[in-house]
């Protein structure tokens, strides 16, 4: 057995402009690290994290890594000492799967570091327990896509039930983070509570639409898919300039976007490097005019999850 392991794993978009809690993929890049090293010392210890400015707990039962690796060691009845180091390599509260990224790292390590006794399938219950701590609820839609990679659809929780989903391979997203903070909660609890009949019948056309889009390869339905009549609306006020980003990005030939999670980034799809190169741009310019720095991340969609690099 190793001593030692060292994994990545990735940001991942969530909601998918109409796919609100359901929907969600996986990027290249950003992501997140995690060392985890056989101890002699009983227990898990986090023994440094490193990124994250100091906000992020250290006691295990409180960090979203931490618990995820204490609950799956319980399952499998070990009692083995782990250390725990956490690199957070992209912005907590970005929109981005931060917490996510992270704990999917510390469970996919863990099993590996413990010669694999669960599959991909049985470990997301641990990661989803991480989400958990992190927002108060156990949703999927990030740490599904996190862990098996690509486009997922969040069937069903009770059963919970995962679909992978295929997307063509030409497939570019760029994302870009504005230096600006959106707390989950805000954007909880500025959702409407009712939604008029019209208005969900044309979302779930739209999902139906984004999700065959996806197995057809067919760009003009993904396109005309990427609408969201119910959420983005309401959440978009949280982000200033949103619509003029938005369009410059839709102006030099993206497909489409919206909101990542609950935001303050914001994604757009292209159908090629060269178009999801020029969204970067335009959209960087949008910010700028608005005196709001930015960072900007382009890659296809990750296909794998996490990876292990050490």
């Amino acid at each position: 057995m190793s001593q030692s392991i060292k994994v990545f794993a990735p940001a991942t978009v969530a909601n998918v402009v109409c796919g609100f809690d359901v929907l969600g993929f996986a990027v290249h890049s950003p992501g997140d690290e995690v060392v985890l090293r056989l101890s002699d010392k009983p227990g898990v210890n986090i023994i440094k994290i490193d990124g994250d400015e100091g906000r992020l707990p250290t006691n295990p039962e409180k960090n979203t890594v931490g618990i995820s690796v204490i609950k799956f060691l319980e399952k499998i009845g070990s009692t083995q000492g782990i250390e725990i180091e956490l690199y957070k390599k992209m912005p907590l509260g970005s929109g981005l799967g931060s917490s996510s990224a992270s704990t999917v790292a510390g469970v996919f390590a863990i099993n590996e570091l413990m010669g694999g006794p669960l599959s991909k399938e049985e470990l997301l219950p641990f990661a989803m327990e991480g989400e958990r701590l992190a927002c108060g609820s156990a949703h999927a839609d990030n740490v599904a896509p996190a862990l098996f990679g690509g486009f997922v659809l969040v069937r069903s929780y009770n059963p919970l039930d995962i679909i992978k989903l295929p997307s063509p391979k030409g497939l570019y997203c760029t994302l870009i983070h504005p230096h600006i903070e959106v707390q989950t909660k805000d954007a909880r609890n500025i959702l409407p509570k009712q939604i008029d009949l019209q208005d969900a019948v044309e979302q779930w056309g739209n999902v139906a639409g984004l999700i065959s889009g996806l197995y057809q390869s067919d760009y003009s339905l993904i396109s005309r898919s990427l609408k969201d009549v119910i959420v983005e609306p309401v959440r978009s006020v949280l982000i200033p300039g949103f619509h003029q980003v938005k369009n410059a990005a839709l102006d030099v030939g993206a497909l489409g976007g919206g909101i990542s999670g609950s935001g303050p980034s914001i994604f757009v799809l292209s159908t090629n490097e060269d178009i999801a190169n020029k969204a970067a741009k335009a959209m960087e310019k949008e910010f700028l005019k608005l005196g709001i720095g930015n960072d900007t991340y382009i890659s296809q969609i990750n296909p794998k999850g996490p990876v292990v690099i050490g």
